[in-house]
């Protein structure tokens, strides 16, 4: 929506800059230059938490400017659901943690500073079980609460002080874009390139036994990593380009024994399918990838031939891939069947409420959207499709209650922003509007295109001085957070 990607790379050199300026005093006060720190043991005198939160939110707000993240209330609900499955029995955690999806078919997952954590949707529809997703995303939560990153950037420092800002700025591109990130590494770190792999390999065995550790403590297969290194590994072995995972993960055999022999050490966990991961997989696939009439074929065999984990989940796909073609009635058909037998289903009741706005059956969706409202008040996937229906129907006032409830629980929602812009606009209510969308810029990180909306919404508001305090304090608290990101 927003092209705000130079601002992206602006960024990411001022961090660059601002933490080479750190990491540079902290080499010189060293007592012992030698001593390595310890494994587990968080590199705080490279960066403390608070730095590496502001950071991370930054980082944050630059990735929704810059990369193809996909905002979908019930895709995001299932994988920080799946995650924080995950964080609730790990170590060393230091704040809450964030998971979201990028729309890539490339096998890829990265996590930064702060908890943030990145899956390509390729990679889960490359999975064949959920175990093997959360093994990826448990190595991914080790490398944070290791803080893998940090004592990265304190290793290197110490050889590379004359290029850390280049060299900070490649590692974070790298973490989001393996293919450019490295060949900028490669120009940056060439003098010290085999020391920068060796500490790599040494964070990815520590997250590999943390991982592990962490996947059968949470009650998932503990063998998930090694049956997903294996089938990379398999499928990749001769690739002239590998996945982008392998660029920043590799993946030699004795890695993948290793993970093998580290799983033995648990019990043996059969799982069943996973009904919430199968319906992640099917709306990946026939909302994200390939064109609806394929997509439609597909799912038409996964069923005729039976070749699916869970029938449900094929129904799901080929009921959205009629969506998608425009053939709404097969489509209401299949989601209310799916819906009656498993009644608050947030896949269906998400899918219903656009095939019931394209049917032109709005009040359908409304009251269904209304009693489930009653049950799981302020669930983003409830809140965001209840207010969505009611602007349908133009019911302003109530749309917006939904709206600004919801923000009291869940502060910065993109999706709620977002929708509160069309909504205020729709009723001509421009000073409400531009405040609205001065919030939606903050959270892409354009602080000054936010002050100027806000700046455009004091006009509007002149009659109203209490908004224009608001509005004011806003701008200043804008202001703020572009100040502390110069101050890191």
């Amino acid at each position: 929506m927003f092209n705000l990607k130079p601002m992206f790379n602006a960024l990411l050199l001022t961090l660059g800059i601002a933490l080479a300026t750190s990491f540079n005093a902290s080499a010189i006060n060293q007592n012992n230059k030698n001593k390595l720190p310890d494994i587990g043991i968080s590199a705080y005198s490279v960066l403390s938490i608070d730095k590496e939160l502001q950071i991370g939110q930054a980082m944050m707000r630059q990735l929704r400017a810059s990369q193809p993240l996909i905002q979908d209330p019930v895709l995001i609900e299932y994988i920080n659901h799946l995650g924080n499955s995950l964080v609730k029995n790990a170590q060393g955690v230091n704040y809450a943690f964030e998971f979201f999806l990028v729309n890539n078919k490339e096998l890829n997952a990265f996590a930064f500073f702060g908890g943030h954590v990145g899956i390509h949707s390729g990679l889960i529809t490359t999975a064949d079980t959920e175990s093997e997703l959360a093994s990826v995303i448990a190595h991914e939560i080790s490398h944070v609460t290791q803080r893998h990153l940090a004592r990265r950037l304190e290793s290197q420092s110490q050889t590379q002080t004359l290029s850390m800002a280049a060299m900070l700025s490649s590692v974070l591109i790298t973490l989001v874009n393996p293919t450019v990130g490295m060949a900028a590494l490669s120009a940056s770190m060439a003098a010290s390139q085999q020391a920068s792999i060796n500490y790599t390999r040494g964070n990815e065995k520590e997250a590999d036994r943390v991982g592990i550790a962490l996947l059968a403590t949470s009650g998932f297969d503990p063998q998930g990593a090694a049956s997903f290194f294996s089938k990379m590994s398999a499928k990749y072995r001769y690739a002239s380009k590998p996945p982008a995972m392998l660029l920043t993960h590799p993946m030699p055999e004795s890695r993948i024994t290793d993970a093998r022999q580290r799983a033995l050490n648990y019990p043996a966990r059969p799982i069943p399918p996973s009904l919430g991961f199968e319906l992640t997989k099917a709306r990946l696939k026939s909302r994200y990838q390939g064109d609806a009439k394929s997509n439609i074929s597909y799912f038409k065999l996964q069923l005729s031939k039976k070749r699916y984990a869970l029938k449900a989940a094929a129904q799901y796909g080929l009921a959205l891939s009629y969506f998608e073609d425009k053939q709404i009635d097969q489509a209401q058909q299949l989601l209310e069947e799916l819906k009656q037998a498993d009644k608050n289903n947030l896949f269906y009741v998400d899918a219903l409420t656009d095939v019931y706005i394209a049917n032109n059956q709005t009040p359908k969706a409304i009251k269904m959207l209304e009693q489930l409202n009653l049950f799981m008040p302020n669930n983003q996937v409830v809140s965001l499709n209840y207010a969505n229906a009611l602007l349908k129907v133009k019911n302003y006032d109530l749309a917006a209650q939904i709206l600004h409830d919801f923000l009291l629980v869940n502060p910065g929602n993109f999706i709620a922003y977002d929708i509160l812009t069309t909504l205020y606009r729709s009723q001509g209510k421009m000073g409400l509007m531009h405040m609205n969308k001065a919030e939606v810029y903050a959270l892409l990180g354009g602080y000054s295109k936010a002050v100027d909306e806000l700046q455009t919404s004091y006009t509007f508001l002149d009659k109203q001085p209490l908004m224009q305090k608001r509005i004011k304090a806003r701008i200043l608290q804008f202001q703020e957070q572009e100040n502390r990101l110069k101050r890191l």
